[in-house]
């Protein structure tokens, strides 16, 4: 399967791809009626009007979750309204974690095993870093002030990049701690941002 709502807004799947498979197929020569029935997330990149035109088939969009279509085909195609919108929950948004974990594991190993390495005891920033964007990001997202994904994963960053510089400094002097501050302050957060910007093709989070 494809990510139809991102597809959709980066034009991969849209009118053009559509009619270009229903007539590469012979749809018409296959099925006995005149409708297609689409994801209602990829409707963004579908003008119904003109698949009818090219195709003469009939787009008739599917409910929000794939659990509902019995339902929806029992219903004469009709979704209810609950069924037409979606809440991207806290139980949702727990779904995400684990892919981006399994997808930045090499890099938090490898960041381990060379700090490690080179000096022994020493905490390696990127750890807190990545995982601030891969697991407290999409629990926190709906309280992050701003509405653009960097720069809700930038603050995300920068909060949890305080106190993990402020262990690191043990100077008596606040100029010396700012100073011991500074790396973590200067390379967490941008890893954190990065990271955020991960989930903008899974969520429909505005």
């Amino acid at each position: 399967g494809i990510n139809v709502w991102c597809a959709a807004g980066k034009g991969t799947f849209g009118t053009t791809a559509l009619v270009r498979r229903v007539q590469k197929v012979q749809l018409d020569k296959l099925v006995a009626h005149t409708t297609i029935l689409l994801p209602q997330l990829g409707a963004g990149g579908v003008a119904a009007h003109k698949v009818q035109k090219a195709t003469g088939f009939k787009v008739k969009y599917g409910p929000i979750r794939a659990h509902a279509l019995p339902l929806f085909l029992n219903n004469g195609l009709q979704a209810s309204e609950e069924n037409r919108r979606i809440q991207f929950t806290l139980r949702d948004r727990l779904v995400l974690p684990p892919v981006e974990l399994v997808a930045s594991s090499p890099a938090i190993l490898l960041t381990i095993a060379a700090v490690s390495h080179r000096r022994p005891g020493l905490r390696p920033r990127g750890v807190p870093a990545v995982l601030a964007g891969v697991v407290l990001f999409p629990v926190l997202l709906p309280a992050l002030p701003t509405k653009d994904y960097s720069t809700k994963g930038l603050f995300l960053g920068l909060v949890q990049a305080l106190p993990f510089g402020y262990t690191e400094s043990n100077s008596a002097t606040v100029w010396t701690a700012v100073l011991w501050m500074l790396p973590s302050l200067l390379l967490m957060p941008p890893v954190t941002a990065y990271l955020s910007l991960h989930f903008t093709g899974s969520t429909p989070y505005p």
